[in-house]
């Protein structure tokens, strides 16, 4: 691989915030399996019904515990969606840092703006049929 010439492309905005959301997410099971408090879901308080995150923080515990069977059974949805966007995320800070180290200019992929939105709402979609199913 070459070393990075020129200037070093930013990281997009959407993926370090992704990356905190994800962070966020593992502190936030760590906490709920170390004192069992949970963030409450308002959606399932007012209405009874799952919502399509509902469970998240449970299966972050459960991977956290090497439990993949009970992290399936919190939330499946997120339990295969999260790996693929953080998989992409993670390459994503990677090749940034290494180019921006001056060490090894890896292939970056940039989407278009088209691409993000329809990758979006498949997304999106998924969950919310997720949701919907899993309430019955």
């Amino acid at each position: 691989m070459p070393r990075p010439q020129g200037p070093v492309k930013p990281v997009d905005r959407r993926v370090w915030g992704l990356a905190g959301v994800g962070i966020g997410g593992f502190a936030l099971a760590g906490i709920y399996r170390l004192s069992g408090l949970g963030i409450p879901c308002p959606l399932h308080t007012l209405t009874g019904l799952d919502c399509p995150f509902c469970g998240a923080t449970r299966m972050a515990a459960a991977l956290l515990d090497g439990d993949l069977n009970a992290a399936w059974h919190f939330n499946a949805a997120v339990l295969i969606l999260g790996p693929l966007v953080g998989v992409a995320i993670g390459y994503e800070v990677l090749a940034w840092s290494l180019s921006r180290a001056g060490w090894l200019d890896l292939p970056r992929q940039r989407l278009s703006p088209r691409a993000v939105a329809t990758l979006t709402k498949v997304a999106l979609g998924a969950l919310l049929i997720f949701g919907v199913l899993r309430n019955f």
